[in-house]
């Protein structure tokens, strides 16, 4: 049994072989029939590589002919591929890199980064190995996440973990400063919520975190409109480095004028609430310290 798609510029599709018995399309027709029996959603996401690009319109054509209205619906979220660096990583069998394998490495890569920094020296074993797999994890999801899901790309092991670029781990490190100074402000006794925050004059780096921050939920709905996370990725980053610089420049706890010390304490504490929501958003946690 197969089915005629030459008048589409496609070919003759097999969809059953003469003993009976099914082929991938086949299997994939079936799925995709119990799926929306299921789930009678208005839109089903493919999330597979862009090899596949052939056999996914192939679907969504004979599911069509076969005269499934919720067929329009399918949507495949094609995705280049992930390469790595000539010799940076070693696989068992040939160039292919086992998925545990690579997170196995970039925990220790994680671990050897943090230890030479000092992050953990006054953690437990237990709480050394979270922080390392959090980060590790954080640094992998985020340097496949904050590139076009078209476009091919090379991820690098020991970029993605630096703690002074575009990754993961720079957005972690950010909240955790984040947290340190709520917790220092905390235990000082000294808090933001101040009936009556008197107005002041804000200075260009606290416009400019405070015009970020409006511009989450739009980042956020255009993300998922586009099917696009590397917006988020990208917003966050800008978020964690403004604040650095904001950070860098003006003292928070020290600031003489207890009104703006209360107004700096609550544009920090936003800003960590939408770095933590943000990363969550892209399956990454956060550590409470490092």
């Amino acid at each position: 049994m197969w089915v005629d798609l030459t008048g589409e510029g496609l070919d003759e599709k097999l969809l059953l072989r003469a003993d009976g018995t099914s082929v991938y399309i086949t299997q994939d027709l079936g799925t995709a029939q119990l799926r929306y029996e299921d789930f009678k959603a208005d839109k089903y996401i493919y999330v597979v590589g862009n090899e596949q690009n052939y056999h996914f319109d192939i679907l969504k054509l004979i599911l069509k002919k076969l005269g499934k209205t919720w067929a329009e619906g399918l949507f495949h979220l094609s995705y280049g591929m992930v390469e790595l660096p000539e010799g940076k990583m070693k696989s068992r069998e040939g160039k292919v890199v086992d998925a545990d394998d690579l997170i196995a490495e970039m925990t220790d890569t994680a671990r050897v980064h943090t230890q030479a920094l000092g992050k953990s020296e006054d953690f437990s074993p237990d709480e050394a190995t979270h922080l390392y797999e959090t980060l590790a994890m954080g640094a992998l999801k985020y340097f496949i996440l904050k590139v076009d899901p078209k476009k091919n790309m090379i991820f690098n092991p020991e970029e993605s973990i630096d703690l002074n670029g575009n990754t993961g781990p720079f957005i972690q490190y950010s909240y955790v400063r984040i947290n340190s100074l709520l917790k220092k402000a905390s235990e000082t006794g000294f808090t933001a919520n101040i009936p009556e925050l008197k107005a002041i004059t804000l200075n260009e780096k606290e416009k400019f975190l405070l015009k970020l921050a409006h511009d989450f939920p739009s980042i956020t709905a255009e993300a998922a409109d586009t099917l696009n996370p590397g917006l988020i990725a990208n917003y966050l980053y800008d978020m964690a480095r403004e604040f650095n610089q904001f950070y860098h420049d003006f003292s928070v706890l020290h600031e003489p004028d207890r009104n703006k010390a209360a107004f700096r304490l609550m544009l920090s504490a936003f800003t960590g609430h939408i770095l933590k929501t943000g990363l969550g958003l892209l399956g990454i946690g956060v550590p409470d310290r490092m």
